[in-house]
């Protein structure tokens, strides 16, 4: 069997997360196809059953009918006289169309349209009749209470109906147009359409009666408004030629405030230019000020600049210098020093008397520069307060000749508005007409049955598929052997294909290497014997533990075909370890009450009553014997080490059958007594987490772990739906394979040797490539 696993297999379970192992996800669209491969017929169903309830539900649904009518409204009318400010007040806008479509949907249209139609005598929305369904239902056993009788007239029973019309009645402005379309469903063809006109048709008589009393009032209005308005233009006309005589104005407007103006812009520049200059030496003043506290006058850039400061600073350094040329000839009591220091005495007070001069002029002009500032900021003043008093008279008789515009202007548009109104209320223009009255629909619009099935079938799909994903994802047990060795981090030994169970109840299940040499299931335990040998070649005897999570996942059958396998060229014993629920005895139709294991350990026996051979072979068998109490202390006890010691010496591979690790610790005891463990797991039904927390318990106890085997491989569906290339084709148990019997006869025209045949030692059987004699008689083969 080809162990070479197939690189673009990953797990539905991989497709969406990222593994806890550590491997990145794969986007692998093959693995979605072969997971809805797998659950076809599930898919299938699902989506059947949905299909056929909503066929039911679209079959048994009472059928709705639809009627339209299109109305167009009127934004720009021919119209003798211009009319509509006065009830209106709107113009052709997008505003105004969208007001014409909630006046239709309003509750005064839809009242006056079931009042004019009687709509409430009509069974399906009649409110008098009695109740139907669940009501009705609770009010017969109890549940609801019965209201007391009502008395209905006109009103009330149109009151009653509006729910179910406004529920009915969709209205929907046409994109870019004046048209509206006006629908009304209802199980009611024929009243569908009635209803729909009367929609349309109520709207248009109510905005024209609206129109009309509108008219009416607005020309009331109009001329009892004109004779006061006429007489207010008047009292205000009088005021105003009153306030002007008064005043003594005469246009006013253009040169009033034109030399005062021209003033205050004159003096509001010098202004400026007056407290910029004061700033300037004012800045040059604080500054002059702050370096006289401190005695520093001769080192400021005000006085620096002056030319007399200048001359004199000049002056005092020359005769400092001539007073120092002259100590150093003669003395101080010598004329010519004492002249020397009589003028360096003169320029120093000079220097002095010049820096006050500057510093007193300073000051003089910062305060001329205050003084003009205050002096333009009065001038200032006065000539603002002129202007704000001719500003003052202006607005007073602005506000008489405003007043006096506006009464007349309102006086002429009422003269205006009460003359059109009059010649209009006989012209009354539609604003709205049926463009496309509602005719009876043809068929229903819904339930729309083709629609609602095929929709269901998708959606059943869908939805089945998106089920099998996610069961698949939710799927952790061991599929391929990929799975193996990515979850569980162990080599793979072999896999094990799934045995059918007839052939298999044919044939004792500890025997299935001999009795059908050339089937898959003996070929895959040949590999296992293969990996076991090549594990430890040098060792000249070996204990090897077969075990598993839980019970149920083959790991007997495959321990005693290992033990069977092993026997054809090796001294094999075959312990049955598992004093629990021990299965060697029954596997080959022993007595389970002869002695065994429990009875050699506790000394009560010896070796040879407690080893029994099978017939047919060369495998020497140790059954689990007598049951002890507590199976556990027996297996950690010194005297099971020193027994299986003994084994070893004797045999030259003990294969034993132990019990599962998540159940007992049975087998954590014999595997860190022994040189290898080999632990069997069942594809598609062991859970990774399970199997691989039963391998760290096995590491912990010092197992060395052999290989890991999957068993019951069910080849046919592993390639069909996880990708995994066996090479086997289809071929079961029990059947000779095409891919190994099928090579050796057309390599060798000769007929592939039966089973039966193969198994007697006589012919060589070819098993990948790898031709494997049969053993020599027992007489010619080494101990």
């Amino acid at each position: 069997m080809s162990e070479t696993k197939s690189e673009a297999h990953t797990s539905a379970q991989h497709l969406f997360l990222h593994d806890p192992d550590g491997r990145e996800p794969s986007l692998d669209f093959v693995e979605y196809w072969r997971t809805l491969r797998k659950y076809k017929w599930a898919i299938m169903a699902l989506a059947l059953v949905v299909t056929l309830v909503a066929g039911v539900i679209a079959f048994v649904t009472t059928p709705i009918y639809e009627a339209k009518a299109t109305v167009l409204i009127e934004l720009s009318k021919q119209k003798v006289v211009s009319i509509e400010d006065v009830y209106s007040g709107m113009r052709a806008t997008r505003e105004y169309f969208q007001t014409q479509v909630e006046i239709i949907k309003s509750r005064e249209v839809a009242l006056k349209a079931i009042e004019k139609i009687k709509l409430y005598d009509y069974p399906a929305y009649d409110p008098r009749a009695p109740k139907k369904g669940l009501a009705a239902f609770l009010e017969q056993i109890g549940f609801a209470k019965k209201g007391a009788p009502r008395e209905w007239n006109e009103k009330s029973l149109a009151e009653a109906v509006l729910p179910a019309v406004t529920g009915g009645l969709s209205i929907e402005p046409i994109r870019l147009s004046q048209l509206v379309v006006v629908r009304f469903v209802s199980t009611d063809a024929a009243l569908a359409a009635k209803i729909t006109n009367t929609i349309a048709e109520t709207y248009i008589e109510n905005d024209l009666d609206a129109r009309y009393q509108m008219t009416r009032s607005a020309s009331v209005w109009l001329q009892e408004r004109l004779s006061g308005l006429k007489e207010k233009l008047n009292q205000s006309e009088q005021v105003l030629q009153g306030y002007r005589e008064k005043q003594g104005l005469v246009s006013v407007k253009d040169n009033s405030q034109g030399g005062s103006g021209q003033q205050m812009e004159q003096l509001q520049t010098r202004l400026i230019e007056a407290r910029t200059r004061r700033a300037e030496i004012e800045a040059t003043y604080r500054i002059v000020k702050d370096a006289a506290k401190v005695g520093d006058l001769a080192s400021q850039p005000a006085v620096l600049n002056s030319m007399q400061v200048t001359d004199a600073k000049r002056q005092t350094a020359e005769t400092a210098r001539k007073l120092a040329d002259v100590s150093q000839r003669y003395g101080k009591e010598h004329p010519k020093y004492l002249q020397a220091e009589s003028e360096a005495k003169t320029a120093s007070e000079n220097l002095q008397r010049q820096i006050e001069l500057v510093v007193g002029g300073i000051n003089n002009e910062y305060e001329r520069a205050r003084s003009t500032e205050r002096m333009l900021e009065s001038s200032l003043a006065a000539a603002r307060g002129t202007v704000q008093n001719v500003n003052r008279k202006e607005f007073e008789l602005g506000q008489y000749e405003r007043e006096v515009d506006s009464n007349k202007q309102m006086y002429d548009m009422f003269i205006k508005r009460a003359k059109e109104t009059n010649v209009a209320g006989d012209l009354q223009s539609m604003v709205a007409r049926v463009v496309d009255a509602a005719e009876v629909p043809g068929g229903p619009i819904k339930p729309r049955k083709v629609l609602i099935v095929t929709v269901a079938l998708l959606m059943g799909l869908l939805a089945g598929c998106m089920l099998a994903l996610l069961l698949e994802l939710l799927d952790n047990t061991l599929k391929t052997t990929e799975d193996v060795e990515v979850h569980l981090k162990q080599p793979l030994l072999t896999v094990m294909p799934m045995l059918d169970k007839k052939s298999a109840e044919r044939m004792v299940s500890g025997r299935l290497v001999l009795d059908s040499p050339n089937s898959l299931y003996a070929e895959a335990i040949r590999t296992a014997r293969t990996g076991v040998l090549l594990s430890s070649v040098d060792v000249s005897s070996r204990a090897i533990v077969v075990t598993s999570s839980v019970p149920g996942e083959g790991k007997t059958t495959f321990s005693s075909n290992l033990a069977m396998a092993h026997a054809l060229t090796k001294k094999t014993l075959l312990l049955d370890a598992d004093m629990r629920r021990p299965s060697i005895a029954k596997c080959y139709g022993l007595d389970p009450n002869i002695p065994g294991l429990s009875e050699l350990v506790a000394g009560t026996a010896k070796l040879s009553e407690c080893v029994h051979q099978i017939e047919g072979s060369r495998l020497v068998v140790m059954t689990s014997g007598v049951i002890p109490p507590n199976p556990l202390e027996l297996l950690h006890s010194d005297r099971f080490g020193q027994t299986l010691e003994a084994l070893r010496k004797h045999f030259e591979i003990v294969i034993i059958d132990s019990p599962p690790v998540e159940l007992v610790s049975d087998a954590v005891v014999i595997a860190s007594r022994a040189s290898g463990v080999i632990f069997v797991t069942k594809a598609q039904s062991t859970p990774y987490p399970m199997a691989r927390k039963s391998l760290q318990r096995l590491r912990r106890a010092g197992g060395h772990i052999v290989g890991v085997v999957l068993n019951a491989l069910d080849f046919n569906k592993a390639e069909k739906y996880y990708g995994e290339y066996s090479g086997y084709g289809k071929h079961g148990y029990g059947t000779y394979s095409s891919t190994y019997g099928g090579t050796y006869g057309k390599s060798y025209g000769k007929t592939p040797p039966s089973p039966k045949t193969a198994a007697k030692g006589k012919t060589p059987v070819v098993l990948n490539q790898v031709v494997q004699v049969a053993p020599a008689p027992a007489e010619t083969r080494p101990s």
